[in-house]
Parts: structure tokens; C-alpha cells; sequence
């Protein structure tokens, strides 16, 4: 039926004047076809082609119908995208197959979703975010997330590294060796959450293997939330743009901006530059749940492993850090060191939480942030992660392109936020524009049916 549909449209097709951007104009016509895959299997399209000597020739009945320059049609690449957000490249490529009919091989969707995500950035520069009329807090955080990569996909230093590392046995990988490398994802994340005011002992029963369900019901949760990753992206860039898109929801500034971070310092001092870049005032908090690994750690340098004792030691410290006395828990550490008489590999993860609290120590006021009902956890980003990263991108065996790897994170961060649709029209809009609008004089192309409009909807 479909073959049937094109066929009579180019019996419909009549000569018009085609002028390109060159400006020049087609006079040689001919009679060409070319095909197409479709959700339904492969298609033939016949159609005029207008040719001049010396000059590209040009193809109205493929502005008409918005042709790919490609082989497969949007409709395809559309479902390629979606289901290569979710499953691997194989089997995205059976399902395609197994639809249409028309074998496509795993590289092929790769290339596909890597083109079906090619506006990504444009998409969310040119989205009019709707001014935010809230007093709610604007939150901004970030982590990241290693992702296994090919070879040539590495940055220059890890690859050297790997490169540069030899095997120590043939048969087996040995202590500390790793079978590959990973590439850093960069990820970010901004939402909207009501102020949620609570005490010390609320965050304590929060942190319980059991919780009351009423007050997690009346939690406030997230809205307006968007999350993407970047492992193309340098990490000063993805902070720089969730700095926009924080700007474009508040841009008069009269919100409360708070940063959830786990206490990485280049990370604090990227956030620290792109506030001052945009003239914002933020309140940045290390996330208390990575402050509590470096306590646990501790804990098991002074008790057993799994001990009630190292409970209440961790619950104590955790009392004091939510009260806002943090240089308390610094100085117990060091007189708990002292007097065990700690030295070496027992001594090291003591010394490494009073590293990591000293050097956060200024992002700790946790006493104000729970009176100020500010969110002091990043469980928004470390959820992001795991699902917009982790899932997909650690999948057994998988190993990455640089290319694959951006455009994959980039579907499901498109997902994710709920903007696939809305991103998809635009994404169409411009490949008509890229394939067709832009090789003709005013970026108009003319219509060669009587009464077609100059674009319809891309063929099936």
C-alpha cells in the first residue's frame, strides 16, 4: 500500500522551477527513483530529478515528502533511537530487521541514534523555559560516572596509561589490574523542591533500614526536573550549562540556589566560577551520605567490622555533624587515633576522613541547611547515575565510541526528562532544513504536486 501511495504521487509529480541556493536553475529534467526503508519494509520513490551542468542536482518531491539523504526513513530512526536509549545496538538492529524486513547491521544503529541525537544542545539553547513562579528552591547537582570504553575513546592520559601498563599473567587479570578503561561521564541535574524543614533526629530515622511511611508520603518531591550526561563534554562545560538552565528558570535571581556536591574540589571550585560568571549567590552542601562512607570506614579502624559498636560510633559523629559541629568530630578522630596508638594501613582510612572533612569543612552546616529546610543528600544525581548511566551503559561486555556513547546518553536523557516528543519535532524541522531547505534559493523549496504543501510529514 505504501509502494502504491508513492506511485501515484509521482504520477501526480509535475515540473516546476527549481532555482538552488546557487542560484541557478535546473532546467535538465529526468525521470529518477531512489528507496527508502520504511516501518513496513523498503520502498521505491520515483521522482523528477533537476540537473544543470557542473551543479548539484535537486530533488523537490524530496522536500515534499522530507526525505532522509540517507536510507532509512525518519519513522525508522525515530524507532532506533527510542529503543537504543533502552537495549544494545544488537538487538535494536534484530528488532529493525525483524520489522522491516531489511537487514541492518549493529554499526548502522549506532550511526542512526548518533544522527537522531545530533540536536540535542540546539534543542535545550532554543527551548523557551517558562519563568518558574516560585519561591521553591532552585537545586543544582552534579557527580560522575565511568563509562567502558574502546580504545581510541579514552582521554589521551588514560589511554596512555592503559597502554603503558602491562600484563602481569596471560591467563587471568591479578590485584589492582583491570580488564578496561573507562571514560568519565559528566552528570547533571536541576530541579525545583519546596523548602522540607526538619530536626536531627528526623534525618536519623530517615537514614533507618525502616521508615515511617507517612512522613516519606509527605516529603516534597522534585518537579521540573532535568538530568543528562555528558562523556564528550568537559566537566567546566556540563556546569556551565546547568548554570544556564538554572538562569533561564530563575532570571532575575530572587530564588534560593543550593549545589549538591560530594566534596570533589575541582568540581567545588567549577560550581564556585560559573556562580561567579552568572552573579548568582549559592549555598553549596556536600552530600552527608558520602560523608558517612568515610565515617564508616574510620569507625571499622577503632571496632569489628559490622559491630553494633561501630554503629553507635558513626551514629554519634553523625549527631554532632547534623548539630553543625564538624571540627568536633575532626579533633575525636584525632584523640580516637592517638590513643589506639594507629599506625599504617590502620591508620590510613582515619587519615583519609580527616582529609576529606577538612577539605569540606566550609560545605558542612548542616545545622542551617535543615533549618532552612534545604535537601543535604544527592540522592536526585546519585538516581541519575545509576539510571541514566549505569543501566545502559555498563551493560554486560558493552565497550563504547566516543560517538555512540554520547549520542546513547543523550536518548535517554531526552527520555528521562520527559522531552523526547517535543525534541523529535524540532530535530525534524531542522533535517528538512539541513537536507532540503538550504540547498534551495531563499529556502523555499517549490512544490511539485498542485496544492502540496511545501513539507508534510516524513514518510513512514
Amino acid at each position: 500500500m505504501l509502494q502504491g501511495h508513492h506511485t501515484l504521487r509521482a504520477l501526480a509529480e509535475r515540473p516546476v522551477r527549481v532555482e538552488g541556493s546557487d542560484r541557478v536553475l535546473r532546467t535538465f529534467l529526468r525521470p529518477s527513483s531512489r528507496p527508502v526503508v520504511s516501518i513496513v519494509g523498503r520502498v521505491d520513490v520515483a521522482r523528477i530529478a533537476y540537473q544543470g551542468r557542473g551543479i548539484e542536482g535537486l530533488h523537490p518531491m524530496d522536500a515534499a515528502l522530507n526525505l532522509p539523504s540517507e536510507l532509512y526513513s525518519h519513522e525508522v530512526r525515530r524507532r532506533a533511537a527510542e529503543h537504543a536509549a533502552c537495549a544494545s545496538f544488537e538487538e535494536v538492529a534484530a528488532t529493525l530487521s525483524k520489522a522491516t524486513g531489511v537487514a541492518i547491521g549493529k554499526r548502522q544503529v549506532e550511526e542512526l541514534a548518533a544522527r537522531a541525537a545530533q540536536d540535542f544542545d540546539d534543542f535545550y539553547a532554543a527551548r523557551e523555559t517558562v519563568t518558574e513562579t516560585t519561591s521553591d528552591l532552585l537545586v543544582l547537582t552534579f557527580d560522575g560516572k565511568g563509562i567502558p570504553m574502546r580504545r581510541e575513546g579514552l582521554r589521551a592520559a588514560t589511554r596512555k596509561a592503559a597502554d603503558t601498563t602491562p600484563r602481569r599473567l596471560r591467563t587471568r587479570l591479578t590485584k589492582g589490574e583491570k580488564r578496561h578503561r573507562k571514560r568519565m561521564a559528566q552528570v547533571a541535574a536541576v530541579y525545583t523542591v519546596a523548602p522540607y524543614v526538619r530536626t536531627v533526629q528526623d534525618v536519623v530515622a530517615d537514614l533507618r533500614p525502616v521508615r515511617d511511611v507517612d512522613k516519606a508520603r509527605a516529603r516534597p518531591r522534585p518537579i521540573n526536573k532535568r538530568v543528562w550526561a555528558s562523556v564528550e563534554k568537559e566537566v567546566e562545560v556540563v556546569i556551565r550549562d546547568a548554570f544556564e538552565e538554572a538562569r533561564r528558570r530563575d532570571p532575575e535571581n530572587k530564588r534560593t540556589w543550593v549545589v549538591l556536591l560530594d566534596g570533589n574540589r575541582d568540581q567545588i571550585r567549577l560550581v564556585k566560577k560559573a556562580a561567579r560568571k552568572l552573579g548568582v549567590a549559592i549555598t553549596i552542601i556536600v552530600d552527608l551520605i558520602h560523608v558517612l562512607e568515610y565515617l564508616w570506614k574510620a569507625a571499622y579502624a577503632f571496632h569489628i567490622a559490622g559491630s553494633r559498636d561501630a554503629e553507635l560510633w558513626v551514629q554519634q559523629r553523625l549527631m554532632w555533624l547534623l548539630r553543625g559541629e564538624h571540627a568536633k568530630v575532626r579533633g575525636n578522630l584525632r584523640r580516637n587515633a592517638a590513643t589506639r596508638r594507629l599506625v599504617g594501613t590502620a591508620l590510613a582510612p582515619v587519615t583519609a576522613c580527616l582529609r576529606y572533612l577538612k577539605g569540606v569543612r566550609h560545605y558542612l552546616a548542616y545545622d542551617d541547611a535543615l533549618a532552612a529546610g534545604l535537601p543535604i543528600a544527592t540522592g536526585v544525581i546519585e538516581g541519575a547515575c545509576r539510571y541514566l548511566v549505569k543501566d545502559r551503559m555498563e551493560k554486560t561486555g558493552a565497550r563504547w565510541s566516543l560517538k555512540g556513547a554520547e549520542a546513547v546518553l543523550r536518548l535517554r536523557a531526552l527520555r528521562v526528562s520527559g522531552d523526547f516528543d517535543a525534541y523529535w519535532a524540532l530535530h525534524i524541522d531542522r533535517e528538512h532544513a539541513r537536507t532540503h531547505r538550504l540547498r534551495y534559493v531563499e529556502g523555499a523549496p517549490p512544490s511539485p504536486i498542485p496544492g502540496l504543501k511545501p513539507m508534510l510529514r516524513s514518510v513512514k
